[in-house]
Parts: C-alpha cells; sequence; structure tokens
C-alpha cells in the first residue's frame, strides 16, 4: 500500500476493476456462441483467482522489494502471463472460435473504464505516486478512447461500410494510445528498464490495488482491441 493515500484513490481504481471484470464477463454472456456464454463462470472464476493472486504479490511486496531485478518481477510474473494468454487465444483454433463469437458492440463499450483510469491516475500524480506524463497533463491521451467508445459502439450496430472503416480505425487509433501509456508508464516504473521520471517515478504500479492496472485491466483492454481489429477485418474480407 501507497502512504498517505486517500482512501477514496484506492477504493475508485478497486470498484473500476470490479467494472472491467463485470463488463468483461457480461461480453461474454452475449457471446452469439452458447458453447462459448458456457464459459462465462469458469473465466470468471479463473480471472478473480488470477486478481486475488496479484493482490498477494503487492501485499506481500513482491514487486518493489527489489526494483534492481530483471526483468522486472511484475512483467515476470504479472504481465508476461497475460499477454502469453492472449497469444495463446489468437494461436489456437478454439480460441480463435471463442474470440470471433464475442460481440463487437460489448468489446467496445470495455473501454469506458478508461475514463475513470485516467481520472485516478491524474490523483496518483497529485500525491506523487505517478509521473505527469502517465496523466492526460502529460502524455497520457488515453481517456479519449473512454470517451468515444459508446459513440463507436453504436456504429457497431450499422452495417454501413463508412461505420465498419471508422470501427477499425478507432480500434487502431486506440491500441496506439494504449501502446503509448503502457510504454512511458513501463520506463518510468523504478527498474533496469526505467528512462525517465527519476524525480516522480511510477511507484504506483508497484503497490496494492493499482498492481492491477498492468496485470489485468490493460490486458482486457488489449484483448478487446485485438478481437474488434480481428473480426473487423474479417468482416471487410468477406
Amino acid at each position: 500500500m501507497i502512504d498517505n493515500l486517500p482512501t477514496y484513490i484506492p477504493l475508485v481504481f478497486g470498484l473500476t476493476t470490479a467494472a472491467t471484470l463485470a463488463l468483461f464477463i457480461w461480453t461474454i454472456r452475449n457471446s452469439k456462441a452458447e458453447w462459448a456464454r458456457k464459459k462465462a463462470m469458469p473465466i470468471f472464476i479463473g480471472l478473480t483467482t488470477w486478481l486475488i493472486f496479484q493482490a498477494a504479490m503487492a501485499f506481500l511486496n513482491v514487486y518493489n522489494s527489489d526494483t534492481s531485478s530483471f526483468p522486472p518481477k511484475i512483467m515476470l510474473m504479472g504481465i508476461f502471463p497475460a499477454i502469453l494468454a492472449i497469444a495463446l487465444l489468437f494461436l489456437s483454433q478454439k480460441g480463435r472460435r471463442f474470440i470471433d463469437s464475442l460481440p463487437i458492440r460489448h468489446l467496445t463499450y470495455l473501454n469506458v473504464v478508461r475514463i475513470p483510469v485516467e481520472i485516478v491516475l491524474y490523483w496518483l500524480f497529485l500525491h506523487r505516486a505517478v509521473p505527469e506524463l502517465m496523466t492526460f497533463s502529460g502524455r497520457n491521451f488515453d481517456i479519449i478512447a473512454g470517451i468515444t467508445s459508446p459513440v463507436m459502439a453504436y456504429f457497431v450496430t450499422t452495417e454501413q461500410k463508412a461505420g465498419r472503416n471508422a470501427m477499425l480505425a478507432w480500434n487502431f487509433i486506440c491500441l496506439g494510445l494504449l501502446i503509448n501509456i503502457v510504454a512511458n508508464a513501463l520506463f518510468s516504473t523504478p527498474s533496469p528498464i526505467q528512462q525517465f521520471a527519476f524525480e516522480q517515478p511510477n511507484i504506483a504500479i508497484l503497490n496494492f490495488p493499482f498492481s492491477w492496472l498492468p496485470t489485468f485491466m490493460v490486458p482486457i483492454v488489449l484483448f478487446g482491441h485485438l478481437a474488434s481489429i480481428r473480426q473487423s477485418l474479417k468482416r471487410k474480407m468477406d
């Protein structure tokens, strides 16, 4: 835990994490395939277990006890496994069937969680837990994805070519925004790969509950964009 941090900041972030999980399960429950809908509960249990594991790592100070290790422990035990899980889904036939069964509209709505995340990051900056470059007053424009996601979800309901092209472009742009903040966050975190923000480093993601951001929330949003891009490209080729 970060000392002297107002209670409302981790509380809002915890609720945002819960909302991300709920929206993702909601997306699965609205799958076009019955067999995929039946996986909602096992996936919920698996993701909840993952969140508990990540919380334990943060509570036990595994991530912030030794910031000189390479690769950083949060990457080794949190980020890499999540990315590997996404890769396996896209590489396996059953995984691709699952991905293609998910409704793009619901995947798009997932991005609304990026609004409260950006607000929390700004609060953390004010309390010297992240650098300004990780906020919307710095290099982070990720809040645009959250604000525009309800509008873009509308385009999914249309079959017009312009709407499909706009959705595809939006996903690529927002994926770029996500990569931008992830890179800035990782290179601002105390570790052998830190490149900037030495005067006010990103210590938040090494502590509970903010370690859920790179180990859970970012992978969920990343998966949503990649799944939507895959489906959009398939529709253009059909």
